[in-house]
C-alpha cells in the first residue's frame, strides 16, 4: 500500500472516530442531560455549575462532529471516502466514548451517574455492554479494511 493510501485510510478512520465521539456525546447530552434531566456532566456542585459543564460538554460534541464532517467532505471531494472503514471508526469512537463515560466518569471519578434514586446496576450494565458491542464491531470493521487501499467510494 502506498503512503497516500495509508494516509487516506488514516483520515477515513479518524473522521469516523471523531464523528462517533461527537454523535454519542451529543446524544448523551441532549437526551440524558436536557430532555430527561437525569444528570449533568458534573453533578458534584450546584445546578448552575452543572449547566455550565453541560454547555462545555455540548461544545466538545459539536466541535468533534463538525471537524469530522469537514474531514468527511474532503474525503468525498477527493473521491477517497472508504465508507466501511469510516463506519468502523464511527462505531469505535462511539463505543470508546461510552466505555470511558461509563467507567471513568461514572465509576472512577464519580462526576455523575446515568440516573439517580434508582437501582443503577441495570443502567450501568446496559450502558457498558452497548459500548462494548459498538467498540467490538468497530474494531472488526477497521481490521477488515486495514489493507484495502484503492477501494474508495465517493
Amino acid at each position: 500500500m502506498t503512503t497516500l493510501e495509508n494516509s487516506t485510510n488514516y483520515l477515513n478512520l479518524w473522521s469516523g472516530i471523531l464523528f462517533g465521539l461527537g454523535l454519542v456525546a451529543f446524544f448523551d447530552e441532549v437526551v440524558f442531560h436536557q430532555l430527561l434531566h437525569w444528570h449533568h456532566f458534573y453533578d458534584k456542585s450546584t445546578t448552575s455549575l452543572g449547566l455550565i459543564s453541560d454547555g462545555l460538554f455540548h461544545a466538545f460534541s459539536w466541535f468533534a462532529t463538525i471537524g469530522s464532517l469537514f474531514m468527511f467532505a474532503n474525503l468525498r471531494r477527493k473521491k477517497s471516502l472508504y465508507i466501511k472503514r469510516w463506519i468502523g471508526g464511527v462505531l469505535l469512537g462511539a463505543g470508546l466514548f461510552q466505555l470511558y463515560d461509563g467507567t471513568v466518569q461514572h465509576k472512577w471519578l464519580k462526576l455523575h451517574q446515568i440516573r439517580y434514586n434508582v437501582d443503577i446496576m441495570p443502567y450501568d450494565v446496559t450502558w457498558n455492554i452497548t459500548a462494548s458491542i459498538m467498540t467490538l464491531i468497530g474494531c472488526i470493521l477497521i481490521f477488515k479494511t486495514r489493507n484495502k487501499g484503492g477501494q474508495f467510494e465517493g
